[in-house]
């Protein structure tokens, strides 16, 4: 990335800008805006989200927020309620309280005398998902949004439930959330952050729970999912996905469905910005956001309006690597989506094992060992530690498969495959999860898309209902959506299973299912050629810091030969980092453990420990927060421990146990 430190205008920067709402609530914003903007005013960008702007996602703000300043913009960073340096609590994610605060704050940023009344909103993740979620709720200031990462369906798009199925990632992110909020206010800001911090220790929920006992769309997740009512959605849409990461579905309902202007962008990425990103390459993100922001918030006739409706990075095959740093690929560029570009081939599934066979009836079993799914690799992978799906030949060898001939020529596949069977269960319960492979010559196998369901929402992901035992159903999937060149001489793979572990949290018994027959089909894309060349990625002078530890990681899997059991491990020390700026020294340590035995889906456990460090001078605060998931037949207990230490004194222990009842899961 290349750093710009001559930007269009010198930029100035206020580090506890506060904006207090109706309520008296006192909300934290740090913001960057031209040194003029008091007699030249501006539009606002707003990121709101519970990342910390001091130390959470201050590497990535200092990069992101000067760079968009230093071009005629006001950025604000804003900690939400209950969380950074800001009033109040936080009760869940994405709540009306927080989309309501959002409001206010835009509504007080168009009437500040440095802003031009016009605001656009920004972020990743929870930042991208609020974004438009209050894009939906239609503010009047708010003239245009840029989405990263996000999803427009609570249930099917987040980190809890996919096609129905439980994510192992619920319980992650339920103990993410218990560590990150658990910091308090740095005092440099705030004289009051002990009596703040107690409070909010106090009150913090355990969210892994509620997530997981709404096991169907009910009113819970329809808030907030804004395909509730996609002509609700009148503002400018920007929005970014990356193909190694699980919220790459979002990007193409958004400009199938948005009826104003939106685009989309998907590349290679994980979880982080485009410009940031792995695997490479890169992206100029911020120059494309400011092209986005000149046309929507200063009226600038750039053209931005007719760039291309999705453009998306085809990629090539290659060998499987879980850390890969770089894809080989090619942009292309379309004006449609669905593309225009594309047919749908089917491809029947045959008893012999063949893809685009003769198809007929199969009779085939699929009851696959608990312990598949090892080399899933993360829902959101963050960076290079082995996060990204693996070697796909050892879940393959336990898997139903069903391959093409080595194909002659490249096979170019964009858009969403559909898988159709027919199968018969002996539970009541269970799920199918199909894997779409790229195998070569050499037998390794690389995940091109996948997809799961939930079996009891077969009709109906609002009213589930359990499978009728011993009697054939017909059932559809949508794989995730592909952009991907497969080479000649590979073969296609599809790949079943009924395990997915710790990707899904298991069903509550072994569950054999019998495949009667089934259909495959592929988005095939005509043959293409680099059709855009994005700008290369740049940003700002990156946040000035000393590295105090170095961190370390390891991500293992190991089989326990005397229990029987599997595990994968994931150890993650951040070390220590002192900011040369304000002084604050901050540093996390993540270890995971989720086990099981290949026999025994009611022996799944899921073991996560976080601790969290701050501290400068002569003060230091330190969290941990453990959290154990297990289950039997009838339900799902997750349980949590809570400490929080002034210096080496214990000042709060807090303990969480819950059982959520398996309905349908």
């Amino acid at each position: 990335m290349k750093i710009v430190t001559e930007l269009p205008h010198p930029v100035v920067e206020d580090p506890d800008m506060g904006i207090v709402l109706a309520d008296g609530c006192r909300l934290s914003a740090r913001v960057w805006m031209p040194a003029d903007a008091a007699t030249h005013p501006v539009p606002a960008v707003l990121e709101y989200i519970p990342y910390r702007k001091r130390d959470g996602t201050l590497a990535r703000d200092e990069i992101m927020h000067p760079y968009v300043a230093g071009h005629g913009y006001a950025c604000v960073r804003v900690d939400m309620r209950g969380n950074g340096d800001s009033d109040g609590l936080m009760s869940d994610e994405y709540s009306e309280q927080e989309l309501a605060d959002a409001c206010e704050v835009i509504a007080w940023l168009a009437a500040q005398p440095w802003c031009s009344g016009s605001v656009g909103m920004m972020g990743k993740s929870w930042g991208g998902f609020n974004c438009l979620q209050t894009a939906f709720l239609q503010p009047p200031a708010l003239k245009a949004v840029i989405s990263v990462y996000s999803t427009t369906d609570r249930f099917e798009g987040d980190i809890h439930f996919k096609g129905g199925c439980l994510l192992g990632e619920n319980i992650g992110w339920g103990a993410v959330m218990l560590s990150y909020s658990s910091r308090p206010a740095d005092p440099a800001l705030r004289d009051d952050w002990r009596e703040q911090w107690l409070e909010r220790l106090e009150a913090e929920p355990f969210l892994a729970p509620r997530w997981a006992s709404h096991q169907s769309y009910d009113a819970y997740w329809k808030h907030g999912s804004v395909r509730e009512d996609y002509a609700r959605m009148q503002v400018p849409v920007l929005s970014f996905g990356g193909w190694a990461d699980n919220y790459m579905n979002t990007v193409g309902h958004l400009v199938a469905n948005v009826p104003a202007p939106v685009q989309g962008i998907v590349g290679p990425w994980v979880h982080q910005y485009p410009h940031q990103a792995v695997p490479g390459p890169t992206v100029g993100f911020l120059q494309l956001a400011i092209r986005w922001w000149d046309r929507w918030l200063k009226g600038i006739e750039n053209g931005a309006e007719s760039d291309p409706a999705m453009r998306a990075y085809m990629l090539h095959s290659a060998p499987p690597d879980a850390s890969a740093p770089h894809r080989d690929g090619h942009w292309l560029a379309e004006s449609t989506w669905p593309s225009d570009r594309t047919y749908t081939r089917q491809m029947a599934l045959s008893f012999d094992g063949m893809l685009d066979g003769d198809g007929g009836l199969l009779e085939l079993p699929i009851s696959t060992p608990q312990h598949l799914g090892l080399d899933a690799g993360e829902f959101f992978p963050m960076g290079l530690n082995a996060e990204m799906p693996g070697d796909q030949r050892h879940d393959d060898a336990m898997s139903l498969c069903f391959d093409t001939r080595q194909a002659e020529t490249a096979v170019e596949l964009l858009g969403a495959a559909v898988l159709k069977l027919r199968l018969v269960s002996d539970k009541p319960r269970g799920f199918i999860v199909a894997r779409l492979c790229d195998v070569a010559p050499d037998g390794s196998s690389v995940r091109i898309a996948h997809g799961m369901l939930n079996l009891c929402h077969r009709d109906s992901r609002e009213t589930p209902s359990p499978v009728p035992v011993g009697e054939e159903i017909a059932v559809e999937l949508v794989l995730d959506q592909m952009a991907y060149r497969l080479a000649p001489g590979h073969r296609l793979r599809l790949a079943l299973s009924n395990s997915y572990w710790p990707f899904l949290w298991p069903s509550p018994e072994p569950v054999t299912l019998i495949l009667q027959d089934g259909m495959l089909e592929l988005p095939v894309h005509e043959e293409s050629g680099p059709e855009w060349q994005p700008p290369p990625a740049e940003g700002a002078t990156p946040w000035q810091h000393r590295v105090l530890r170095e961190g370390s990681a390891a991500r293992r899997v190991e089989r326990d030969l005397i229990s029987g059991r599997w595990s994968l491990i994931v150890e993650d020390d951040g070390g220590e980092r002192e900011n040369l700026t304000h002084g604050l020294v901050s540093g996390e340590t993540l270890r995971e453990v989720w086990s099981i035995h290949p026999d025994d889906p009611l022996s799944a456990r899921s073991e996560i420990f976080w601790e969290q460090r701050l501290s400068r001078g002569d003060w230091s605060v330190m969290t941990r927060c453990t959290t154990l998931m297990t289950g039997d037949a009838d339900g799902l207990r997750m349980q949590a421990e809570l400490t929080a230490y002034e210096g080496d004194s214990l000042i709060l222990a807090r303990s969480f146990d819950e059982t959520v009842p398996r309905d349908f899961i």
